[in-house]
């Protein structure tokens, strides 16, 4: 089972009070976004084997949007954030490098 800390009102939730927000930092695209540009907001994710960003909604609790920075295989999470950051902040950089040394970095 997955579970994540809420940055905001700092509950431990499980999966069943979160909803999933696909990938973080990424480039929103709105209407004034080409046809192509707008096919690859939608469309094109990175869906990585290992450490990955995500958005997650507390939507049992406070409601609010954060990232969490956790391993696809292993589902070990790294840490939570708030998702106002616009870049995983380097202590979240920090505490992957340390636990999967040679991890190359989230871009």
């Amino acid at each position: 089972m997955l579970l994540l800390e809420c940055p905001y009102c700092g509950v431990m939730a499980d999966e069943t009070e979160l909803a999933p927000g696909g990938e973080a930092h990424i480039a929103r695209r709105g209407p004034e976004a080409s046809e192509e540009e707008f096919a690859a907001y939608l469309f094109e994710r990175k869906n990585p084997r290992g450490v990955h960003f995500e958005r997650w909604r507390h939507a049992a609790g406070c409601g609010k949007w954060f990232h969490a920075a956790r391993d696809t295989v292993t589902l070990e999470v790294f840490a939570t954030y708030p998702a106002q950051t616009l870049a995983p902040p380097e202590e979240v950089l920090a505490a992957i490098r340390s636990k999967r040394p040679g991890w190359e970095g989230w871009r």
